[in-house]
């Protein structure tokens, strides 16, 4: 799994575990809607400062977005 991909799906569980929605976490994290979604589908490559912000709007450290485990995990869960 490649970094972007690794981010997607960890800021996916991030979200889904604080059960807010793409466009709420948006508009509180001051992105628009399409970037997060970008951001989760792997497609957009955000900076490290645009991943310090999300963790900021998280409440964890960026090493939480890059966690191949975790991500790895999340992905296994959802896809049954």
């Amino acid at each position: 799994m490649d970094a972007r991909t690794r981010i997607g799906w960890n800021l996916k569980r991030l979200r889904k575990e604080r059960e807010i929605s793409q466009e709420d976490f948006a508009t509180d994290s001051g992105f628009d809607r399409g970037y997060i979604s970008g951001v989760e589908r792997g497609v957009r490559n955000p900076s490290i400062l645009v991943l310090e912000r999300i963790a900021t709007a998280l409440e964890v450290d960026v090493a939480e977005l890059v966690n191949a485990e975790k991500a790895a995990a999340f992905v296994r869960e959802t896809r049954g």
